[in-house]
């Protein structure tokens, strides 16, 4: 991939169609659609014209390279060729697991991810905002899979960055899950500044606020229950003045929206508000600002949430009310869990959520306090 020599004028999203048909199985958690939700949303509700879409390139093996064992690649690309996993495979590199599935696309579709990401940082070389909502793959590790996590796209987008030269990268996870394999890639790597904001306790049971990775992290394990007041408190009291004081040339954002309250994979309870506001408050701090997807495993509120970040990030007015086309792609899904029989009517016909406001606990204070010692 080539840099780019102008900055894009307009903000990009960058898709595919592999996620309109590529599921991890029908049981699995990922069984869901959310990136092609969200498009669909976007181009209904006229936010998405064609001169601000690209499609996703899939990443060679020698991109992918740049971070992950060759000899782990090429067991990937045979299991999907197979469509089944040796048992030294499945043990040495966790393909085949209830977590990390065979499915049809095992390779082309986390290739295309990344794919989508490394162009986000080819495009941005000279600036711009790019939503990838696709990527956000921040568990892969470079020889193995792990949560849901073939490769790590968030590692290969900010190798990307740091080759065209830049020196100050910053990556800010907010998946309710520890962005732990993009924290260990870069750690001790002065260049780099990773910041997650995730649920205490939570797998992969990594990401305590003492942990620095050697100077080049900062986490904030929040408690259960963390709420939009909390998470403003803590943009304002913690991110925004590391973002500040770190002076990034670009920032990548991980948005996953397992962090919302209707999430079945965690315990938290923002509201898409949050994320909404925290992208308006980064995107001026960032000459080049990538947006990715990550976690999220309700359809419903991940399409909703992911679908904001593109409007805010263009500055987009959200209705109060979704205009029919909208309405009719929610009305369509199929979510097999309880709260999916019987879906709240807010889920279908507003963007926006009812804000989940509520007092900062003692532990969010603490939390913001402890995350701007120096160390």
């Amino acid at each position: 991939m080539g840099l780019a020599s102008v900055a894009p004028t307009i903000p990009l999203l960058i898709g595919s169609d592999i996620y309109r048909f590529s599921t991890y199985g029908p049981t699995h958690p990922l069984a869901v659609p959310r990136v092609s939700t969200t498009i669909d949303l976007c181009r209904a509700l006229g936010w998405l014209p064609d001169a601000a879409y690209r499609d996703s390139p899939m990443a060679t093996l020698a991109a992918l390279g740049r971070f992950h064992d060759p000899a782990y690649l090429a067991a990937l690309l045979q299991a999907e060729r197979s469509g089944i996993v040796s048992p030294e495979d499945r043990e040495r590199y966790r393909i085949g697991t209830d977590n990390n599935p065979v499915y049809p696309e095992m390779f082309r579709r986390p290739a295309t991810s990344a794919g989508g990401v490394m162009l986000a940082a080819d495009l941005t070389a000279e600036g711009g905002i790019i939503h990838v909502p696709g990527g956000g793959t921040h568990h892969g590790r470079a020889d193995r899979a792990s949560g849901f996590c073939y490769v790590n796209d968030c590692v290969l987008g900010i190798l990307t960055w740091l080759d065209q030269g830049l020196d100050r990268v910053l990556y800010l996870d907010l998946d309710a899950h520890h962005g732990d394999g993009v924290q260990d890639a870069f750690a001790g790597e002065p260049r780099v500044l990773t910041v997650s904001i995730h649920e205490a306790g939570r797998w992969p049971h990594t990401g305590k606020a003492e942990d620095r990775a050697f100077g080049s992290a900062r986490n904030l394990p929040v408690p259960a229950g963390y709420h939009d007041t909390e998470a403003r408190f803590l943009l304002q009291e913690a991110v925004l003045p590391l973002i500040q004081r770190f002076r990034p040339q670009a920032i990548m954002m991980q948005c996953g929206a397992d962090s919302l309250e209707e999430d079945p994979l965690a315990r938290l309870s923002l509201s898409n508000n949050a994320y909404w506001a925290a992208v308006a408050a980064v995107l001026p701090m960032s000459p080049r600002l990538i947006l990715l997807g990550g976690g999220g495993y309700n359809p419903f509120t991940v399409a909703r949430c992911w679908a904001g970040i593109w409007a805010t990030a263009n500055g987009f007015q959200i209705p109060e009310i979704l205009p029919s086309e909208a309405e009719t792609i929610l009305r369509r899904l199929v979510y097999n869990r309880a709260a999916g029989r019987n879906p709240p009517a807010h889920w279908m016909t507003t963007l926006a959520d009812p804000p989940r406001e509520g007092p900062v606990r003692a532990e969010i204070r603490q939390l913001a306090a402890v995350t701007l010692q120096e160390t």
